[in-house]
């Protein structure tokens, strides 16, 4: 596997072993800064989360084009969450708190958290497009 390629390239098509793979390690990093952030750290994992989300969704974009799915759908959720994180940087969402979340962060949240459980869904669970498709060779017939 060319991890470099995996993290960095919008091209091609990944099957789901590789996509799991780079999405256990952004939850192992992203659990990281939430320890090392603690509850006052909501700007500092904003700032995290941003630097994450291009290689994220280099991986996610792969993986939807093994799906037949176009990047702007897998980059709409992405999107969003940038929306959320800049939200938060910029003072407009003060308490990012969960326990009492204010009308402003449900309007993001909800919809971004069932976005997400249908892209989890389809992108880690669904098996890809058999045979060559619009963005490349079948993953899993290359490795064969």
């Amino acid at each position: 596997m060319n991890w470099v390629n995996l993290f960095t390239s919008f091209e091609g098509r990944i099957s789901r072993q590789p996509f799991w793979i780079a999405w256990a390690a952004f939850i192992a990093i992203e659990f990281a800064i939430s320890l090392m952030t603690g509850d006052d750290g909501a700007r500092l994992s904003a700032v995290l989360d941003l630097m994450l989300i291009y290689p994220e969704f280099a991986v996610s974009a792969k993986r939807g084009h093994d799906r037949n799915t176009p990047s702007w759908v897998v980059g709409l959720f992405f999107a969003l969450g940038a929306v959320f994180d800049l939200l938060i940087l910029g003072g407009w969402i003060v308490n990012a708190d969960l326990t009492n979340p204010s009308p402003l962060v449900l309007a993001f949240l909800v919809p971004l958290g069932v976005f997400a459980l249908v892209l989890l869904i389809d992108l880690g669970l669904r098996r890809g497009t058999v045979g060559p498709n619009r963005y490349g060779p079948d993953p899993l017939e290359a490795s064969a």
